[in-house]
C-alpha cells in the first residue's frame, strides 16, 4: 500500500469548462468543498478559506460541522485551463490550538482528461510521507475517506441541474 499518495478517479459526465470552473473559481470550489475564501485563485496565491460546510450533501456537510469556522490555509499551484488545477495545503489540519505552518505540505492535483463519457477526473494527494509521525497516519486516513466522499460531491455539484443552475 502507498502511504505517501491517495488518488481517486470519478466519470464525470459534465462539460469539461463546468468541471473546470468548478474546480478553479473559488466561489464554486467553495461551495461543493464547504469552504469560504476570498479573493479569486490564481497561480502563487497564498489564500485562507474558513469551513462552513457544504450545502450540496446534507450527510458531508453535517460531519463538517464540527469544524465550521475552521481556518485552512492553501497556496495555489498551478492553473492549466481545463486540464489541471493544483493547490499545497497541511492536510487534517483541524487542531485549533495547533500552528501547523512549520509542517512539510501536500499537494492536492485535479487533472481533468476528455473520455468519450465525459471527463475523468483524476485527485491526487501527495507527500504524506512527509507529514510528522505523530500525525502522518491519521491525515492520510481522514484524507483517504475525506476525498471519497468529496468526489461524489462535485460529481453532485456539476451534475445536478438544480444545483448547476444556481451556481451560473
Amino acid at each position: 500500500m502507498d502511504t505517501d499518495r491517495i488518488e481517486k478517479k470519478i466519470l464525470l459526465r459534465a462539460p469539461r469548462a463546468r468541471v473546470w470552473r468548478a474546480l478553479s473559481d473559488s466561489t464554486e470550489f467553495g461551495t461543493w468543498f464547504g469552504m469560504k475564501f476570498e479573493g479569486p485563485f490564481a497561480p502563487g496565491a497564498a489564500m485562507t478559506g474558513v469551513l462552513v460546510g457544504t450545502k450540496v450533501d446534507a450527510e458531508v456537510g453535517k460531519a463538517q460541522k464540527a469544524h465550521e469556522g475552521l481556518p485552512f490555509e492553501i497556496v495555489i499551484e498551478r492553473m492549466e485551463p481545463e486540464r489541471l488545477f493544483s493547490f499545497r495545503w497541511h492536510p487534517f489540519a483541524i487542531e485549533r490550538d495547533v500552528d501547523y505552518s512549520s509542517e512539510p505540505t501536500t499537494l492536492v492535483e485535479f487533472v481533468l482528461e476528455q473520455v468519450p463519457e465525459g471527463i475523468m477526473l483524476t485527485v491526487t494527494e501527495s507527500g504524506f510521507d512527509r507529514i510528522p509521525l505523530a500525525r502522518r497516519a491519521k491525515a492520510f486516513e481522514a484524507n483517504e475517506g475525506g476525498w471519497s466522499a468529496m468526489v461524489k460531491v462535485l460529481e453532485t455539484y456539476v451534475t445536478d441541474p438544480r444545483i448547476a443552475q444556481s451556481a451560473q
